[in-house]
């Protein structure tokens, strides 16, 4: 029970420093620009996610690989707080207007792409003996990031800075005041507030259910109802690729009715699948497993991660649009995402080991998702500059 919690929180440093990237490379994505910041932290997030395959080993330098673990862990999470937002917004901000949607509901497929490979090269490796997995197999897929990272990189340098960006910074030139302009990061708290809070509340019904499903449930599963895990991961592969095209559908559907009202479906969807989803894990059946998992992540999550770049985007200026949307996103990120799975697996050693306080956790989550969507104003992009 320690040695899980334990494992379920340092899961969570790399999150803690999410909203610390969000601000700084908010910051420069709104004055310098979507692009040069998206290349910062792509480039950074893959140094440091190879480094962590290259630490020495504790027998090596003793409690120092741990301590260097922890702080990579953190900077991988400082990375990914300044992407996410310079990788949504170039989508957003260069989709054209009626099919923004479906556009930008595939860049979110970018993490599940990852969730999907990082499944796959788990289950190869440990595959390995156990004394090669604890020596150097355990390395592999840290050191096969700079096979991803680099053509990245090299997309991404191709690319040209977004027009939306172009316009604003133009209209600033032209508008110029003598005094010294007020960093974007500090405006959009100081004016944008609830906006900021919103997200916050918007992404709990999103991040739950994932990392529910993704990280909890796979250990739950198999220390609680002896499924082998590979069945477990071989499921959440399949939801997997069943993204992809759900992505795509939501994305259209938030082009006819906006992303406000999917948000609504999908946040009281998440929460009328919280129990469900446990009684069907607990058949043990594949097939009724598998249905509890696309119920909640490929209708439930997908629903909402679909329109989240459309949605997010759209509450901001587009001046302060990435410090925004990224601050909101990435702090949600934490206190809905990253310990997530800490939190259900402390719920349920409540009551011997019983999924039911953690499915209320993710009712109560899901309803204040709800009520948010319902409160916040339909966002219309482009705005004006």
């Amino acid at each position: 029970m320690t040695a899980t919690l334990s494992s379920f929180a340092s899961f969570g440093v790399g999150f803690i420093s999410r909203p610390l990237g969000a601000l700084f490379f908010g910051n420069r994505g709104d004055t310098l620009g979507r692009k040069n910041t998206l290349l910062i932290t792509l480039g950074g997030m893959g140094a440091v996610t190879f480094l962590i395959g290259c630490l020495p080993s504790y027998a090596s330098i003793g409690a120092l690989a741990p301590a260097l673990l922890v702080i990579l862990r953190f900077l991988q999470g400082f990375m990914v707080g300044g992407e996410w937002g310079g990788a949504m917004l170039m989508v957003v901000e260069y989709a054209a207007g009626k099919h923004r949607g479906r556009l930008s509901a595939l860049s979110q497929t970018g993490g599940l792409t990852g969730q999907l490979l990082a499944t796959g090269v788990f289950i190869v490796v440990t595959q390995l003996p156990k004394e090669a997995l604890l020596s150097w197999g355990w390395r592999i897929p840290f050191l096969l990031s700079a096979l991803l990272v680099l053509p990245g990189l090299y997309m991404r340098h191709r690319l040209d800075e977004t027009p939306v960006f172009r316009a604003f910074k133009k209209q600033q030139a032209i508008n110029h005041r003598q005094q010294r302009e007020e960093r974007p990061v500090v405006k959009v708290v100081r004016e944008q507030w609830r906006s900021i809070l919103l997200i916050i509340i918007l992404r709990f019904a999103e991040s739950v259910p994932f990392f529910l499903a993704t990280v909890f449930a796979v250990s739950w599963a198999t220390t609680q109802l002896g499924i082998a895990s590979l069945t477990i991961l071989y499921i959440v592969m399949f939801t997997c690729l069943l993204a992809y095209p759900m992505h795509v559908l939501f994305g259209i559907m938030s082009d006819r009715r906006g992303c406000r009202q999917v948000y609504i479906f999908g946040a009281l969807f998440v929460a009328a699948m919280a129990f469900p989803f446990f009684w069907l894990l607990e058949s043990r059946s594949l097939i009724l497993m598998t249905m509890g998992y696309v119920l909640l992540i490929n209708i439930g999550h997908n629903s909402l991660n679909a329109v989240q770049p459309s949605f997010f985007a759209g509450l901001f200026h587009p001046p302060v649009r990435y410090s925004g949307s990224s601050i909101g996103a990435q702090l949600g990120a934490v206190v809905a995402g990253g310990f997530t799975p800490f939190i259900a697996k402390a719920l349920s050693a409540v009551y011997d080991n019983s999924w039911t306080l953690v499915a209320g956790y993710v009712v109560l989550t899901a309803l204040a998702s709800a009520f948010a969507a319902k409160i916040a104003p339909e966002t219309v992009l482009p705005h004006s500059p």
